[in-house]
């Protein structure tokens, strides 16, 4: 998959230094998934969440922090909208951002 962007991930774990290593982590498996369907995701990050417009929810470090990713799946395109902790994710509008 191609994500689209690295900075985001770079920028956060700046700030929340403990968050790099399982960033760089999910970076990596995504990088070299090749997800066509949602079920594919599913079977790769079991704890994933759906929601709408095509956005995925995935928990980081242990659900420490959450990442929400909108996939394009017909063009391999994984866009980066969110990275935060759960008090500013509990803010956000998942399906919007």
């Amino acid at each position: 998959m191609r994500i689209i962007s690295r900075r985001a991930l770079r920028e956060f774990w700046r700030t929340h230094a403990d968050s790099e290593q399982p960033l760089k982590a999910w970076y990596a498996n995504v990088k070299r998934a090749d997800w066509k369907t949602p079920s594919d995701v599913k079977a790769a990050y079991r704890n994933a969440s759906f929601v709408e417009n095509n956005r995925v929810i995935f928990n980081i470090k242990g659900n420490a922090y959450r990442l929400v990713a909108a996939i394009d799946y017909q063009y391999g395109i994984v866009y980066i909208r969110f990275v935060g902790t759960h008090q500013i994710y509990n803010k956000i509008n998942t399906a919007t951002i």
